[in-house]
């Protein structure tokens, strides 16, 4: 990218830092680990994980790159720390929370494989899949764009749920934070035992709501009599004559989604949150087809401290869709399914590199050549994908701060004569809805 010369020493040089620091948090088979990347980022579609062994920048045998994997042991809290140095500290920040499978249909000898959500387009059929999840806590740098820097990308035990997993990244993230962030979820978490579980982290969150969704206000005053009431009037999303009139409304020509109705209701709450109240935004695009994919009415819920005024955060949700763009990007293009890992330690190994790949490139994007292919046009803001292109030009400059192969002689290899038993077959694991939802049915 054109510019200064002495601004572009500056990005560089934070970037070298950048790689040199996360090499040294790398711990065991650093070397090998560390080239591993740097393959990944160079290759466009490898067919397996080995053969980004045979990337230039990988210097070692192919063997290492498994051993790699297997001797390893990221210190993540360190490269946690790293990765938050990179958030300036104003404006306030924005991060986006979210689940996903790694899908190992046929890994019969994996360890606690468990049976995930998995969107699918067949007709009647279940949108399910058996491997291993994994929970994400991404800050969104921008606007728009399709940048989501990932602070964490952990595992999903089979004790553990999507929603216990997010609040334990919520608690290990927030409070190190320059300024008290704003977390985007979607409408999974928009339940009590989320609200419940995360009431006292220092964020404030905005979570999509199920229009099926029963919302109670605030009770009426203590009669004297009596047990005082938990809950109000009946708020149901999908029956208009229970809303009321809205404590606030407004309407804008907003260039993206066309005329847009603004309307909020305060104090309201789940049924089995009532200590914990929210804000209900409830978005209407005049213009709708009113479809699945051209939804008319969006609902959102505010919880935390009073935000601001509703004209400066409504918008927060559309910055959502970032970390599904990150999603696809890691599993298509940085090959965070590509390998057949024997164990979840390795594949947590694995996936432990995937926050790292995002943030050279997003350190990188304002030093790195944009190449596009010959039926791209040029950018001047460029994607993750497009930095991934030029980044080549740009580790040829830099170098690799991992050191050289020492040869230690041919490895004798499996002894001849001793017995290979063959791998122990493993269960699925499922999950009981009760353990799934911490003991608590419904909202």
């Amino acid at each position: 990218m054109d510019q200064d010369p002495l601004s572009a020493q500056m990005h560089l040089n934070t970037l070298i830092q950048f790689r040199q620091a996360v090499y040294d948090r790398l711990g065991p088979a650093r070397d090998a680990l560390f080239e591993v990347c740097d393959a990944a980022l160079l290759a466009q579609s490898p067919h397996a994980f080995v053969h980004l062994s045979t990337s230039p920048v990988f210097r070692r045998r192919w063997s290492s790159a498994y051993e790699a994997l297997q001797d390893s042991c990221p210190d993540r809290t360190g490269l946690l720390t790293r990765y938050l140095a990179q958030i300036p500290s104003a404006p306030r920040p924005v991060l986006a929370g979210d689940h996903t499978a790694w899908p190992r249909l046929s890994a019969y000898t994996l360890r606690e494989r468990t049976v995930e959500h998995q969107p699918t387009r067949l007709p009647k059929a279940k949108p399910i899949t058996l491997g291993q999840g994994f929970s994400s806590l991404a800050w969104i740098p921008q606007g728009q764009g399709s940048w989501a820097l990932p602070l964490l990308h952990e595992r999903i035990a089979p004790e553990q749920t999507p929603i216990s997993k997010a609040v334990a990244q919520l608690r290990r993230v927030c409070p190190r934070l320059p300024q008290r962030p704003v977390v985007w979820y979607d409408a999974e978490y928009g339940c009590a035992p989320f609200v419940n579980a995360s009431a006292d982290i220092p964020c404030d969150k905005l979570v999509r709501l199920r229009a099926n969704l029963c919302l109670w206000g605030a009770p009426p005053p203590y009669p004297g009599r009596g047990r005082p009431a938990k809950h109000g009037q009946k708020f149901k999303l999908s029956d208009a004559s229970t809303w009321g009139p809205p404590d606030e409304t407004l309407e804008v020509n907003d260039p993206l989604l066309g005329a847009v109705r603004r309307s909020l209701w305060r104090d309201k709450h789940l049924k089995r949150a009532a200590d914990h109240s929210l804000l209900v935004l409830r978005l209407e695009r005049l213009g709708a087809r009113g479809t699945r994919r051209d939804p008319k009415g969006l609902w959102r819920g505010w919880l935390g401290e009073p935000p601001p005024p509703l004209a400066a955060w409504w918008r927060l949700y559309l910055r959502r869709c970032a970390l599904d763009h990150w999603y696809r990007f890691a599993k298509h293009s940085l090959h965070w399914t590509l390998p057949r890992l024997k164990t979840p330690e390795q594949a947590e190994r694995w996936s432990d590199l995937m926050p790292l790949l995002s943030w050279e490139l997003w350190l990188a994007r304002l030093v790195v050549a944009d190449k596009p292919l010959p039926w791209q046009k040029a950018q001047q803001a460029l994607t993750p994908g497009r930095v991934k292109q030029g980044f080549g030009g740009l580790l040829a400059l830099i170098g690799t701060p991992a050191c050289a192969p020492k040869p230690r002689g041919k490895s004798p290899g499996w002894p001849k004569g001793r017995q290979r038993n063959p791998a122990p077959r493993c269960a699925v694991v499922k999950k009981a809805r009760a353990k799934r939802f911490d003991g608590v049915s419904g909202c």
